[in-house]
């Protein structure tokens, strides 16, 4: 008896620790490149016969010189391509950025909704909310990295939840 109580015991603690630390894995879906950090890729949960998805992160460059975000790339997908959307006099227009995105020094900039973002083309199948999408992120600078989008809900903004104290910065 003392040895399954000790064992209870023991399976108790294990799971009030996996408990304790599941937040902190939760949040801490982000990539560092050298000098750069992207902070919680996202994307949203798409419908069957969808074939496009947008895609979302910070990325908060802790150098001292200027980057800039060349391209990203997503496994099975044809083609991934750096966005911006913006509204002027009340019309809004989305245009993609042939020489990838400036990240200033000490700057963060957010890629999010309605704003900077990347598109996804050629889905074969939905993004299916709670799976992750990998991909591979390049910067002029700093180079490659693996990185995996979190599949959030149709109609999410985790950026909101996700917020640390960053400020974006554009200059």
């Amino acid at each position: 008896m003392g040895l399954f109580m000790r064992s209870l015991n023991f399976s108790r603690f294990v799971a009030l620790v996996s408990l304790l630390l599941l937040p902190s894995l939760v949040f801490a879906h982000g990539f560092k490149l050298g000098s750069l950090e992207i902070g919680h890729p996202w994307t949203r949960a798409t419908p069957n016969g969808a074939d496009v998805a947008g895609g979302f992160f910070k990325i908060t460059n802790n150098g001292t010189e200027e980057d800039r975000l060349v391209s990203v790339s997503v496994d099975g997908l044809s083609r991934v391509e750096i966005h911006e959307m913006k509204t002027e006099n009340g019309v809004m227009s989305m245009r993609p950025l042939k020489d990838g995105l400036p990240i200033p020094a000490g700057a963060t900039v957010e890629l999010k909704p309605g704003s900077f973002h990347v598109m996804m083309f050629g889905l074969t199948q939905p993004f299916v909310e709670g799976t992750m999408v990998k991909g591979k992120i390049t910067f002029e600078k700093a180079g490659s990295a693996d990185i995996e989008f979190k599949v959030e809900a149709v109609g999410a903004n985790p950026a909101e939840k996700h917020q640390h104290g960053t400020t974006t910065t554009t200059n």
